[in-house]
Protein backbone atom coordinates (compact mmCIF):
# COMPACT_ATOMS: atom_id res chain seq x y z
CA UNK A 1 0.00 0.00 0.00
CA UNK A 2 1.53 3.38 -0.94
CA UNK A 3 2.49 5.65 1.92
CA UNK A 4 1.51 9.36 1.68
CA UNK A 5 4.35 11.69 0.84
CA UNK A 6 6.03 13.16 3.88
CA UNK A 7 5.83 16.88 4.51
CA UNK A 8 9.01 18.86 4.45
CA UNK A 9 10.47 19.69 7.84
CA UNK A 10 11.91 22.90 6.45
CA UNK A 11 9.07 24.90 4.80
CA UNK A 12 9.74 28.29 3.34
CA UNK A 13 9.56 30.96 6.02
CA UNK A 14 8.62 34.58 5.63
CA UNK A 15 7.90 37.39 8.04
CA UNK A 16 10.43 36.12 10.61
CA UNK A 17 9.95 37.82 13.93
CA UNK A 18 12.71 39.66 15.70
CA UNK A 19 13.98 38.55 19.09
CA UNK A 20 14.61 40.29 22.35
CA UNK A 21 17.13 38.80 24.78
CA UNK A 22 15.46 40.55 27.69
CA UNK A 23 12.29 38.91 28.99
CA UNK A 24 9.46 41.47 29.00
CA UNK A 25 7.24 41.84 32.05
CA UNK A 26 9.31 39.50 34.23
CA UNK A 27 7.35 36.28 33.56
CA UNK A 28 9.45 33.38 32.33
CA UNK A 29 8.16 30.28 30.58
CA UNK A 30 10.39 27.22 30.04
CA UNK A 31 9.82 24.80 27.19
CA UNK A 32 12.08 21.73 26.98
CA UNK A 33 13.01 20.32 23.58
CA UNK A 34 15.63 17.82 22.53
CA UNK A 35 18.55 19.32 20.62
CA UNK A 36 21.36 17.85 18.52
CA UNK A 37 22.24 15.19 21.08
CA UNK A 38 19.91 12.79 22.88
CA UNK A 39 20.63 14.41 26.25
CA UNK A 40 20.59 18.03 25.11
CA UNK A 41 17.66 20.34 25.82
CA UNK A 42 16.69 23.90 25.08
CA UNK A 43 14.67 26.18 27.30
CA UNK A 44 12.76 29.02 25.69
CA UNK A 45 12.24 31.98 27.98
CA UNK A 46 9.21 33.80 26.69
CA UNK A 47 8.26 37.23 27.96
CA UNK A 48 4.64 37.56 29.04
CA UNK A 49 4.36 41.27 28.42
CA UNK A 50 4.58 43.33 25.30
CA UNK A 51 1.63 41.79 23.48
CA UNK A 52 1.22 38.35 21.96
CA UNK A 53 3.34 38.70 18.84
CA UNK A 54 5.57 35.84 17.75
CA UNK A 55 8.74 37.44 19.11
CA UNK A 56 10.58 38.04 22.36
CA UNK A 57 12.07 34.55 22.75
CA UNK A 58 15.43 33.51 24.16
CA UNK A 59 16.71 29.92 24.01
CA UNK A 60 19.36 28.55 26.39
CA UNK A 61 20.98 25.36 25.10
CA UNK A 62 22.18 22.93 27.77
CA UNK A 63 23.75 19.50 27.72
CA UNK A 64 27.44 19.88 28.46
CA UNK A 65 27.89 22.80 26.05
CA UNK A 66 28.21 26.52 26.53
CA UNK A 67 25.03 28.60 26.62
CA UNK A 68 24.38 30.84 23.63
CA UNK A 69 21.38 32.68 22.13
CA UNK A 70 19.18 30.50 19.94
CA UNK A 71 18.33 30.83 16.28
CA UNK A 72 15.70 33.59 15.93
CA UNK A 73 13.93 31.83 13.07
CA UNK A 74 13.66 28.57 15.03
CA UNK A 75 12.46 30.41 18.13
CA UNK A 76 9.90 32.33 16.12
CA UNK A 77 8.66 29.14 14.49
CA UNK A 78 8.21 27.49 17.90
CA UNK A 79 5.83 30.24 19.03
CA UNK A 80 4.23 30.26 15.59
CA UNK A 81 3.38 26.59 15.86
CA UNK A 82 2.01 27.07 19.38
CA UNK A 83 -0.11 29.92 18.00
CA UNK A 84 -1.42 27.85 15.07
CA UNK A 85 -2.14 24.87 17.32
CA UNK A 86 -4.65 27.10 19.10
CA UNK A 87 -6.20 28.34 15.85
CA UNK A 88 -6.35 25.26 13.59
CA UNK A 89 -8.15 22.04 14.45
CA UNK A 90 -6.10 18.81 14.51
CA UNK A 91 -5.73 17.17 11.11
CA UNK A 92 -6.70 20.32 9.18
CA UNK A 93 -5.17 19.47 5.80
CA UNK A 94 -5.92 22.91 4.38
CA UNK A 95 -3.99 24.56 7.19
CA UNK A 96 -1.25 21.97 6.81
CA UNK A 97 -0.93 22.87 3.14
CA UNK A 98 -0.64 26.56 4.03
CA UNK A 99 2.19 25.77 6.46
CA UNK A 100 3.97 23.59 3.90
CA UNK A 101 3.68 26.13 1.07
CA UNK A 102 4.02 29.45 2.93
CA UNK A 103 5.73 28.66 6.23
CA UNK A 104 4.54 28.89 9.80
CA UNK A 105 5.33 32.57 10.37
CA UNK A 106 3.60 33.79 7.20
CA UNK A 107 0.41 31.85 7.98
CA UNK A 108 0.45 33.10 11.57
CA UNK A 109 0.98 36.69 10.39
CA UNK A 110 -1.94 36.52 7.93
CA UNK A 111 -4.25 35.18 10.61
CA UNK A 112 -3.09 37.67 13.23
CA UNK A 113 -3.50 40.63 10.86
CA UNK A 114 -6.87 39.34 9.57
CA UNK A 115 -5.60 39.74 6.05
CA UNK A 116 -7.06 38.38 2.83
CA UNK A 117 -8.25 34.77 3.10
CA UNK A 118 -5.74 32.13 2.14
CA UNK A 119 -6.73 29.67 -0.63
CA UNK A 120 -9.04 26.76 0.16
CA UNK A 121 -11.42 28.32 2.70
CA UNK A 122 -14.58 30.37 2.52
CA UNK A 123 -14.78 33.90 3.85
CA UNK A 124 -16.94 32.66 6.72
CA UNK A 125 -14.42 30.04 7.78
CA UNK A 126 -11.55 32.49 7.42
CA UNK A 127 -13.38 34.93 9.67
CA UNK A 128 -13.80 32.18 12.26
CA UNK A 129 -10.10 31.33 12.13
CA UNK A 130 -9.17 34.99 12.50
CA UNK A 131 -11.49 35.27 15.51
CA UNK A 132 -9.66 32.32 17.08
CA UNK A 133 -6.33 33.94 16.24
CA UNK A 134 -7.38 37.06 18.14
CA UNK A 135 -7.83 34.97 21.28
CA UNK A 136 -4.63 32.91 20.91
CA UNK A 137 -1.94 33.53 23.53
CA UNK A 138 1.06 31.33 22.73
CA UNK A 139 3.07 32.60 25.70
CA UNK A 140 0.25 31.75 28.07
CA UNK A 141 -0.11 28.26 26.54
CA UNK A 142 3.59 27.65 27.08
CA UNK A 143 3.33 28.88 30.68
CA UNK A 144 0.42 26.55 31.43
CA UNK A 145 2.24 23.66 29.77
CA UNK A 146 5.33 24.24 31.88
CA UNK A 147 3.29 24.32 35.08
CA UNK A 148 1.86 20.92 34.07
CA UNK A 149 5.33 19.52 33.34
CA UNK A 150 4.75 19.45 29.57
CA UNK A 151 6.89 20.40 26.59
CA UNK A 152 6.00 21.18 22.97
CA UNK A 153 7.77 18.94 20.45
CA UNK A 154 7.85 20.25 16.88
CA UNK A 155 8.88 18.82 13.48
CA UNK A 156 12.55 19.12 12.69
CA UNK A 157 13.75 18.63 16.27
CA UNK A 158 15.57 15.56 17.54
CA UNK A 159 12.57 14.34 19.57
CA UNK A 160 10.07 14.53 16.70
CA UNK A 161 8.97 11.04 15.52
CA UNK A 162 9.69 11.01 11.79
CA UNK A 163 6.90 8.49 11.09
CA UNK A 164 4.33 11.22 11.79
CA UNK A 165 5.47 12.84 8.53
CA UNK A 166 3.64 10.01 6.74
CA UNK A 167 0.42 11.91 7.53
CA UNK A 168 1.31 14.52 4.91
CA UNK A 169 -0.61 17.78 5.33
CA UNK A 170 -2.58 16.21 8.21
CA UNK A 171 0.64 15.99 10.25
CA UNK A 172 0.35 17.67 13.68
CA UNK A 173 1.81 21.15 13.98
CA UNK A 174 3.48 19.86 17.12
CA UNK A 175 2.77 17.60 20.07
CA UNK A 176 2.42 18.51 23.73
CA UNK A 177 4.22 15.87 25.77
CA UNK A 178 4.21 15.09 29.50
CA UNK A 179 6.82 12.66 30.77
CA UNK A 180 10.60 12.41 30.70
CA UNK A 181 11.32 9.73 28.02
CA UNK A 182 12.10 10.72 24.44
CA UNK A 183 8.96 10.53 22.30
CA UNK A 184 10.94 9.67 19.18
CA UNK A 185 12.86 6.84 20.81
CA UNK A 186 9.77 5.32 22.38
CA UNK A 187 7.78 5.53 19.15
CA UNK A 188 10.42 3.55 17.27
CA UNK A 189 9.39 0.35 19.08
CA UNK A 190 5.72 0.80 19.85
CA UNK A 191 2.41 -0.98 19.24
CA UNK A 192 -1.11 0.44 19.57
CA UNK A 193 -3.67 -1.60 21.52
CA UNK A 194 -7.17 -0.15 21.08
CA UNK A 195 -10.78 -1.29 21.34
CA UNK A 196 -14.23 -0.79 22.79
CA UNK A 197 -14.90 1.46 25.77
CA UNK A 198 -17.76 -0.74 26.98
CA UNK A 199 -15.70 -3.90 26.64
CA UNK A 200 -16.45 -7.30 28.15
CA UNK A 201 -14.36 -9.03 30.81
CA UNK A 202 -12.84 -11.08 27.98
CA UNK A 203 -11.83 -7.91 26.13
CA UNK A 204 -10.30 -6.31 29.22
CA UNK A 205 -8.41 -9.53 30.00
CA UNK A 206 -7.05 -9.88 26.46
CA UNK A 207 -6.01 -6.20 26.31
CA UNK A 208 -4.20 -6.37 29.66
CA UNK A 209 -2.54 -9.70 28.82
CA UNK A 210 -1.39 -8.50 25.39
CA UNK A 211 -0.05 -5.23 26.80
CA UNK A 212 1.79 -6.98 29.62
CA UNK A 213 3.35 -9.44 27.17
CA UNK A 214 4.44 -6.64 24.84
CA UNK A 215 5.88 -4.64 27.73
CA UNK A 216 7.85 -7.66 28.95
CA UNK A 217 9.35 -7.96 25.45
CA UNK A 218 10.51 -4.33 25.50
CA UNK A 219 7.70 -2.77 23.44
CA UNK A 220 5.91 0.49 24.24
CA UNK A 221 2.13 0.09 24.45
CA UNK A 222 0.26 3.09 22.97
CA UNK A 223 -3.45 3.70 23.52
CA UNK A 224 -5.96 6.51 24.04
CA UNK A 225 -6.44 6.58 27.81
CA UNK A 226 -10.18 5.87 27.53
CA UNK A 227 -12.32 3.48 29.55
CA UNK A 228 -12.47 -0.18 28.55
CA UNK A 229 -9.77 -1.67 26.35
CA UNK A 230 -7.56 1.45 26.42
CA UNK A 231 -7.42 1.56 30.20
CA UNK A 232 -6.85 -2.19 30.45
CA UNK A 233 -3.93 -1.95 28.00
CA UNK A 234 -2.28 0.89 29.94
CA UNK A 235 -2.71 -0.95 33.25
CA UNK A 236 -1.38 -4.18 31.78
CA UNK A 237 1.81 -2.47 30.61
CA UNK A 238 2.29 -0.60 33.88
CA UNK A 239 1.60 -3.74 35.90
CA UNK A 240 4.35 -5.55 34.01
CA UNK A 241 6.78 -2.74 34.81
CA UNK A 242 6.81 -1.71 31.16
CA UNK A 243 6.37 1.42 29.07
CA UNK A 244 3.10 2.93 27.92
CA UNK A 245 1.98 6.17 26.26
CA UNK A 246 -1.48 7.74 26.21
CA UNK A 247 -2.48 9.91 23.24
CA UNK A 248 -5.29 12.22 24.35
CA UNK A 249 -7.95 14.12 22.40
CA UNK A 250 -7.66 17.09 24.76
CA UNK A 251 -5.01 19.17 26.48
CA UNK A 252 -2.38 17.05 28.25
CA UNK A 253 -2.93 19.11 31.41
CA UNK A 254 -6.57 18.06 31.49
CA UNK A 255 -6.91 14.27 31.95
CA UNK A 256 -9.93 12.80 30.20
CA UNK A 257 -12.03 10.90 31.06
CA UNK A 258 -12.11 12.31 34.63
CA UNK A 259 -12.40 8.78 36.03
CA UNK A 260 -8.94 8.04 34.64
CA UNK A 261 -7.22 11.04 36.22
CA UNK A 262 -5.16 8.84 38.53
CA UNK A 263 -4.24 6.47 35.69
CA UNK A 264 -3.20 9.26 33.31
CA UNK A 265 -1.20 10.93 36.07
CA UNK A 266 0.60 7.64 36.69
CA UNK A 267 1.28 7.28 32.96
CA UNK A 268 2.78 10.80 32.91
CA UNK A 269 5.05 9.85 35.83
CA UNK A 270 6.18 6.50 34.38
CA UNK A 271 5.64 6.98 30.65
CA UNK A 272 4.32 9.62 28.25
CA UNK A 273 1.06 11.55 27.84
CA UNK A 274 0.79 13.09 24.37
CA UNK A 275 -1.72 15.39 22.67
CA UNK A 276 -2.09 17.82 19.79
CA UNK A 277 -4.45 20.21 21.50
CA UNK A 278 -3.10 23.11 23.56
CA UNK A 279 -3.44 23.19 27.35
CA UNK A 280 -6.99 23.39 28.66
CA UNK A 281 -8.70 22.34 25.41
CA UNK A 282 -11.58 19.88 25.82
CA UNK A 283 -12.34 16.79 23.72
CA UNK A 284 -15.11 16.58 21.11
CA UNK A 285 -16.34 13.62 19.04
CA UNK A 286 -14.44 14.84 15.97
CA UNK A 287 -11.25 15.33 17.98
CA UNK A 288 -11.41 11.73 19.21
CA UNK A 289 -11.59 10.54 15.60
CA UNK A 290 -8.72 12.77 14.47
CA UNK A 291 -6.60 11.76 17.47
CA UNK A 292 -6.70 8.17 16.22
CA UNK A 293 -4.59 9.01 13.15
CA UNK A 294 -1.74 10.03 15.49
CA UNK A 295 -1.94 6.70 17.33
CA UNK A 296 -1.83 4.85 14.01
CA UNK A 297 1.08 6.89 12.63
CA UNK A 298 3.21 6.75 15.78
CA UNK A 299 3.23 2.97 16.06
CA UNK A 300 4.45 0.03 13.98
CA UNK A 301 1.07 -1.66 14.13
CA UNK A 302 -2.40 -1.51 15.65
CA UNK A 303 -4.13 -4.34 17.54
CA UNK A 304 -7.92 -4.07 17.87
CA UNK A 305 -9.43 -5.88 20.86
CA UNK A 306 -13.25 -5.88 20.68
CA UNK A 307 -14.88 -3.32 18.43
CA UNK A 308 -18.45 -2.95 17.17
CA UNK A 309 -19.12 -1.98 13.57
CA UNK A 310 -19.11 1.77 14.42
CA UNK A 311 -16.27 1.69 16.94
CA UNK A 312 -13.72 4.50 16.84
CA UNK A 313 -10.95 1.92 17.13
CA UNK A 314 -11.78 0.83 13.58
CA UNK A 315 -10.88 4.38 12.51
CA UNK A 316 -7.43 3.77 14.00
CA UNK A 317 -7.16 0.45 12.16
CA UNK A 318 -8.17 2.00 8.83
CA UNK A 319 -5.68 4.85 9.33
CA UNK A 320 -2.96 2.30 10.10
CA UNK A 321 -3.80 0.41 6.90
CA UNK A 322 -3.62 3.60 4.81
CA UNK A 323 -0.23 4.39 6.32
CA UNK A 324 1.13 0.95 5.54
CA UNK A 325 1.24 -0.18 9.17
CA UNK A 326 0.34 -3.66 10.41
CA UNK A 327 -3.32 -4.16 11.37
CA UNK A 328 -4.17 -6.98 13.77
CA UNK A 329 -7.32 -8.20 15.49
CA UNK A 330 -8.13 -10.39 18.48
CA UNK A 331 -11.14 -12.60 17.65
CA UNK A 332 -14.09 -12.99 19.98
CA UNK A 333 -17.35 -14.97 20.06
CA UNK A 334 -19.17 -15.00 16.72
CA UNK A 335 -22.33 -13.99 18.61
CA UNK A 336 -20.79 -10.91 20.24
CA UNK A 337 -21.66 -7.53 18.69
CA UNK A 338 -18.52 -6.13 20.35
CA UNK A 339 -16.38 -8.44 18.21
CA UNK A 340 -18.26 -7.87 14.94
CA UNK A 341 -15.99 -5.01 13.87
CA UNK A 342 -12.86 -7.02 14.63
CA UNK A 343 -14.17 -9.97 12.64
CA UNK A 344 -14.87 -7.66 9.71
CA UNK A 345 -11.23 -6.52 9.83
CA UNK A 346 -10.10 -10.14 9.90
CA UNK A 347 -12.23 -10.92 6.84
CA UNK A 348 -10.13 -8.28 5.07
CA UNK A 349 -6.35 -7.96 5.32
CA UNK A 350 -5.97 -7.76 9.11
CA UNK A 351 -4.02 -10.54 10.81
CA UNK A 352 -5.49 -12.63 13.62
CA UNK A 353 -3.39 -12.56 16.82
CA UNK A 354 -3.94 -14.24 20.16
CA UNK A 355 -0.95 -13.18 22.24
CA UNK A 356 2.02 -10.81 22.40
CA UNK A 357 4.37 -13.26 20.67
CA UNK A 358 2.19 -13.27 17.55
CA UNK A 359 2.06 -9.46 17.56
CA UNK A 360 5.85 -9.19 17.81
CA UNK A 361 6.24 -11.70 14.97
CA UNK A 362 4.52 -9.15 12.70
CA UNK A 363 5.88 -5.83 13.96
CA UNK A 364 9.27 -6.96 15.28
CA UNK A 365 12.62 -7.40 13.64
CA UNK A 366 13.63 -10.38 11.53
CA UNK A 367 13.99 -13.48 13.68
CA UNK A 368 11.52 -12.43 16.39
CA UNK A 369 9.32 -15.50 15.96
CA UNK A 370 6.74 -16.98 18.33
CA UNK A 371 7.35 -20.43 19.81
CA UNK A 372 6.08 -23.47 17.90
CA UNK A 373 2.44 -24.13 18.74
CA UNK A 374 1.38 -27.69 19.59
CA UNK A 375 -0.86 -29.50 22.05
CA UNK A 376 0.31 -31.45 25.09
CA UNK A 377 2.48 -34.54 24.62
CA UNK A 378 0.52 -37.66 25.67
CA UNK A 379 2.18 -40.85 26.91
CA UNK A 380 1.02 -42.74 23.81
CA UNK A 381 2.82 -40.14 21.62
CA UNK A 382 6.11 -41.60 22.90
CA UNK A 383 5.33 -45.08 21.56
CA UNK A 384 6.94 -46.38 18.40
CA UNK A 385 4.52 -45.81 15.46
CA UNK A 386 3.88 -49.55 14.79
CA UNK A 387 3.21 -50.12 18.49
CA UNK A 388 0.72 -47.22 18.51
CA UNK A 389 -0.99 -48.84 15.53
CA UNK A 390 -1.39 -52.14 17.46
CA UNK A 391 -2.75 -50.23 20.48
CA UNK A 392 -5.25 -48.48 18.21
CA UNK A 393 -6.34 -51.91 16.90
CA UNK A 394 -7.88 -52.84 20.27
CA UNK A 395 -11.62 -52.14 20.71
CA UNK A 396 -12.79 -49.46 23.10
CA UNK A 397 -14.94 -52.01 24.94
CA UNK A 398 -14.42 -55.74 25.43
CA UNK A 399 -11.54 -57.94 24.30
CA UNK A 400 -9.95 -59.00 21.01
CA UNK A 401 -7.62 -61.83 20.09
CA UNK A 402 -4.10 -61.23 18.83
CA UNK A 403 -5.23 -62.31 15.34
CA UNK A 404 -8.06 -59.73 15.34
CA UNK A 405 -5.72 -57.00 16.51
CA UNK A 406 -3.19 -58.00 13.81
CA UNK A 407 -5.84 -57.61 11.07
CA UNK A 408 -6.88 -54.17 12.34
CA UNK A 409 -3.24 -53.04 12.69
CA UNK A 410 -2.35 -54.48 9.25
CA UNK A 411 0.51 -56.57 10.60
CA UNK A 412 1.33 -60.24 11.28
CA UNK A 413 0.03 -62.22 14.26
CA UNK A 414 3.51 -62.71 15.70
CA UNK A 415 4.31 -59.01 15.45
CA UNK A 416 0.97 -58.10 17.04
CA UNK A 417 1.53 -60.55 19.91
CA UNK A 418 5.04 -59.21 20.59
CA UNK A 419 3.81 -55.61 20.67
CA UNK A 420 0.81 -56.50 22.87
CA UNK A 421 3.21 -57.93 25.48
CA UNK A 422 5.25 -54.73 25.21
CA UNK A 423 2.09 -52.67 25.79
CA UNK A 424 1.20 -54.94 28.73
CA UNK A 425 4.57 -54.18 30.33
CA UNK A 426 3.85 -50.44 29.93
CA UNK A 427 0.43 -50.79 31.52
CA UNK A 428 -1.69 -50.06 28.44
CA UNK A 429 -3.29 -53.51 27.94
CA UNK A 430 -4.09 -56.62 29.95
CA UNK A 431 -4.71 -60.24 28.92
CA UNK A 432 -7.95 -62.10 29.61
CA UNK A 433 -7.59 -65.73 28.45
CA UNK A 434 -7.02 -65.62 24.70
CA UNK A 435 -8.15 -61.98 24.48
CA UNK A 436 -6.56 -58.59 25.08
CA UNK A 437 -8.23 -55.53 26.59
CA UNK A 438 -7.34 -51.87 27.10
CA UNK A 439 -6.59 -50.82 30.67
CA UNK A 440 -8.07 -47.73 32.33
CA UNK A 441 -4.72 -45.96 31.88
CA UNK A 442 -4.84 -46.57 28.13
CA UNK A 443 -8.45 -45.34 27.88
CA UNK A 444 -7.56 -42.07 29.62
CA UNK A 445 -4.52 -41.57 27.37
CA UNK A 446 -6.43 -42.33 24.18
CA UNK A 447 -9.38 -40.10 25.07
CA UNK A 448 -6.97 -37.29 25.87
CA UNK A 449 -5.59 -37.47 22.36
CA UNK A 450 -7.52 -39.32 19.67
CA UNK A 451 -10.25 -41.93 19.56
CA UNK A 452 -9.30 -45.57 18.82
CA UNK A 453 -10.10 -46.77 15.36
Amino acid sequence: MPVPAARSDAPARSGAAGTDDAAVGGAVVGVRAVGDQADASSVADVGAGGGDGIAGVRTDVRGGRSTAPGDPAAEGELLGRVFLARVLEPGDETGGRWVRERGVLEVARRLRERGRALPGVSEKRWAGLCARAGQAEPRRDLAVARSAGARFVVPGTAEWPGQLDDLGDARPLGLWVRGTPSLRMWALRSVAVVGARACTEYGAHMAATLAAGLAERGWVVVSGGAYGVDGAAHRGALGAGGATAAVLACGVDRPYPPGHTALITRIAEQGLVVGELPPGDHPTPSRFVLRNRVIAALTRGTVVVEAAYRSGSLVTARAARRLGRHVMGVPGPATSALSAGVHELLRGDAVLVGDAAEVVELVGDMGELPPERRGPVLPTDLLEPRTRQVLAGLPGRGTATAAEVARRAQTTGDDATARLYELRALGYVERHGDGWKLTRQAMISIRGGRSPR
